[in-house]
């Protein structure tokens, strides 16, 4: 909501202030509203129209599936995260008290598995899914050398981070774009202008105030509008990402000898303050992850 009331303010604001400095409503109303259209359109169809031949179809699709969820920070909530660290919990607690032989059928098929069917927000997380059971299927199998596990998961969080910060980059290099398209907007107002040098200057000055407006629509886009969501992707990329090295965090601290609840402790201090449980509330969510009940109810 509050990044709905930002963008709902930008436009206020520039209007508003434009009024208080002594501007006059018949300007915003005859110049630039009126210049609005073909300005808009040149702006942003060619930025729009630039962006898909920069980005390849599935950066597209990742985009706009990122504008849908701009109102939302963070991917995961603190009960998300709750969820997890019982889970981490329960499967760690499973590995020392029964080896690794009693988590294979869990492993090989996650979204079979009774324990993983307990947590619903990582059961229906596909890739959080498939990117835990890997390592715990090479821990399994005996290679729990912490160090080197350490640089593959490393390896493939930065991988992982590439891919989700693609769609944010994208959008700023729309945004950095968009100031010159106005000047290609303006430089076609004047050019239109030039060819009507016969009117008189009342006309003329009407045109001329036209064809600013490209220079000006260019700037107020892409750094009140384009730039922010730019950066509002690139914010919920990065707390999507934080699930993994959350994830990460804790499997290296087992490997390295750390009992299951300190585990889940060290990757409860990587979480971010808006997310982050308190240790109580961790502790909670091991003991119910242990009775049965998960952490969903």
């Amino acid at each position: 909501m509050l990044k709905i009331i930002g963008l709902v303010s930008v436009i206020v604001c520039t209007f508003g202030g434009f009024l208080l400095a002594g501007g006059k409503v018949e300007i915003i109303t005859h110049v630039i509203l009126h210049a609005l259209p073909g300005e808009g359109l040149t702006i942003m169809g060619c930025a729009v129209c630039a962006f898909m031949i920069a980005n390849s179809p599935h950066v597209i699709k990742e985009t706009i599936h990122y504008l849908k969820l701009i109102t939302k920070s963070e991917a995961h909530s603190k009960e998300d995260y709750l969820e997890l660290l019982g889970m981490l919990y329960l499967i760690f607690r499973t590995s020392k008290q029964k080896g690794w032989l009693a988590l294979e059928a869990h492993i090989e098929n996650p979204h079979e598995s009774d324990i993983f069917k307990q947590f619903p927000s990582f059961y229906n997380n596909h890739h959080a899914t498939t990117f835990l059971c890997d390592y715990l299927r090479i821990i399994s199998l005996g290679n729990d050398d912490p160090n080197n596990l350490e640089s593959l998961i490393d390896i493939e969080i930065e991988t992982i981070a590439t891919e989700k910060r693609h769609p944010g980059h994208a959008v700023q290099t729309m945004a950095d774009g968009i100031p010159a398209l106005g000047i290609v907007a303006a430089v076609l107002g004047v050019i239109k202008t030039m060819g009507s040098i016969t009117e008189p200057p009342e006309v003329l000055g009407s045109m001329i105030g036209g064809a600013l407006v490209g220079t000006f629509l260019g700037v107020w886009i892409a750094y009140g509008f384009v730039g922010p969501l730019a950066g509002a992707i690139n914010s919920r990329a990065e707390s999507e990402i934080k699930y993994y090295v959350c994830i990460k965090v804790a499997l290296l601290a087992l490997l390295n000898g750390v009992a299951p609840q300190v585990a889940v402790e060290f990757a409860r201090k990587t979480l971010h303050h808006e997310v982050q449980p308190t240790f109580l509330e961790v502790e909670e969510a091991t003991n119910k992850a242990t009775s049965g009940g998960g952490t969903s109810g």
